[in-house]
């Protein structure tokens, strides 16, 4: 059922852009005058870089691999704090959570920043018509399917909330910890019947319908809900992976001695909830499982935009909320970590103007940046409001460029009684964390000799003046202080 509201979102995956001048890419500027670009925002909820496009060898994804080939996949594109309702609240914004005071899964960023024009509604105030379908803004998931969520109004005109055959089957999924509800739970099922029978499925056909019905130039936000937990597909996504060949990721076998127990997530208590192998690698295997199935979403998306005559004047982007642990460092699973595997997250941008096509970018990039480059794109930069954020169209026209803005991530946990908050600043070759101000623990890591993060550094006294600089450029953009009210009461 639509709902027709004053609504409004923008898109995550391939950008086509058309415009007689953009600032960020000479090619572009050089282009034909052409109508104002759609915009294209899918999200995909809870998406590590288990992508065939960012190097996963198991993944089988070849339509989000096909729009990395098309467009410019961001290798190193970080949230700023991985959890859905914080990082969506951010990127949407384009503020940091320090600005909007969104730390946890309940508190609205306008009760902050009521005046606030998130990205959706700064372009429907310029003439875009905007759309939803699913999850863009923050969703309890599977409570939340078929509301509206924690959703923001006035950035849509058009909303469209499915709800699928998924969220009438809980009964049959499986799950090994069920002292945990199945949204936290790694919890699986492989379903019988259709994609378009499944929630997701649902939104891909709702979206492409409305691809045709929207008057140009539009804002449509595609918002898919897997692969959060539960993790639930149709069966013949689960027989596209070999058991055999899913494997969980090695550790050695000290690597916690070095790490703080803050790092951990509190609702990640234990290494693997306390499961045995088998039954996690069943868990590794229904995520994939997902994965495989959203792709096959995102393609149908891709072609519907290209059956409605579209493609060529619609910028697509495509982002998960943030990364997402498979049992690394010893069986951590989820979010809510300043790990690499938390912190870093997909992003892939489509613009079929720009002469970085086809081009994996390595470059330092922030989910704030989102924003701005969307509206560099609509040629509106001038009106742009003060954001944190930088267009990221130069990485569009030359992905390998010069590229010195680092990126910052934090998260706050609830803490024994006391709330901790931990800042992360992550450069091209390093990672440095800490912990309620280092209190609570620090952690450095050199990405260029330990990519995977087993060696803490931050003992080492020949890396003390980096460890200086690294504290001083955390306070210049988190604040590191815990809000008085951090955690809200459940709202939805």
């Amino acid at each position: 059922m639509k709902q027709m509201f004053r609504f409004w979102q923008f898109v995550i995956l391939p950008v086509y852009l058309l415009g007689p001048s953009l600032s960020g890419l000479n090619s572009l500027a050089a282009a034909d005058p052409i109508k104002q670009p759609n915009i294209l925002m899918i999200a995909i909820d809870d998406l590590a870089n288990a992508l065939g496009c960012y190097g996963d060898q198991i993944a089988q994804t070849p339509n989000i691999d096909q729009l990395a080939e098309r467009g410019v996949c961001f290798e190193r594109a970080y949230c700023q704090l991985p959890l859905c309702n914080p990082s969506r609240a951010s990127l949407m914004t384009g503020r940091r959570p320090d600005q909007i005071r969104v730390y946890d899964l309940d508190r609205h960023f306008r009760d902050e920043l009521p005046e606030i024009q998130p990205l959706p509604e700064f372009l429907k105030t310029r003439g875009w018509a905007t759309a939803r379908v699913g999850k863009i803004y923050h969703y309890n998931v599977p409570a939340g399917i078929g509301t509206n969520g924690l959703d923001d109004p006035p950035s849509w005109q058009t909303v469209i909330n499915p709800k699928g055959r998924d969220t009438l089957e809980e009964n049959l999924i499986t799950n090994p910890t069920p002292a945990r509800p199945i949204s936290a739970a790694m919890s699986w099922l492989a379903a019988e019947g259709t994609d378009e029978e499944q929630t997701d499925g649902m939104i891909a056909t709702e979206a492409i319908e409305l691809m045709t019905e929207l008057k140009e130039p539009f804002f449509l936000g595609v918002g898919f809900f897997r692969p959060h937990t539960p993790y639930v597909a149709p069966k013949k996504y689960f027989d596209l992976y070999d058991f055999d060949d899913i494997q969980l990721p090695y550790a050695p076998a000290d690597d916690r001695d070095d790490i703080p127990p803050a790092a951990f997530a509190h609702n990640c208590p234990i290494p693997n909830y306390g499961l045995d192998e088998n039954t996690c690698r069943q868990a590794l295997h229904a995520y994939y499982a997902c994965v495989s199935f959203v792709d096959a979403q995102v393609g149908r998306l891709l072609k519907g935009l290209q059956a409605a005559g579209k493609d060529q004047n619609t910028i697509v982007v495509l982002w998960s909320d943030h990364g997402y642990h498979l049992g690394e460092h010893q069986g951590v699973w989820q979010k809510r970590c300043l790990f690499e595997e938390s912190a870093r997250a997909p992003l892939i941008i489509y613009h079929p103007q720009a002469a970085g096509n086809g081009t994996h970018c390595e470059r330092i990039v922030e989910f704030i940046d989102i924003y701005p480059t969307v509206v560099d794109c609509c040629q509106l930069t001038s009106q742009l409001p003060d954001l944190p954020g930088t267009s990221l169209l130069p990485l569009l026209e030359d992905p390998q460029r010069e590229w010195s803005r680092p990126a910052f991530t934090q998260i706050l946990r609830p803490g024994d009684g006391k709330p901790i908050m931990g800042r992360s600043i992550r450069t091209e070759r390093w990672r440095y964390t800490e912990w309620n101000n280092g209190d609570a623990g620090r952690e450095l890591y050199d990405h260029l000799r330990d990519p995977h993060e087993f060696q803490n550094l931050v003992a080492d006294p020949q890396f003390q003046p980096l460890i200086g600089r690294f504290r001083r450029m955390l306070d210049e953009q988190i604040e590191g202080t815990i809000p008085e009210t951090p955690f809200e009461p459940k709202r939805l």
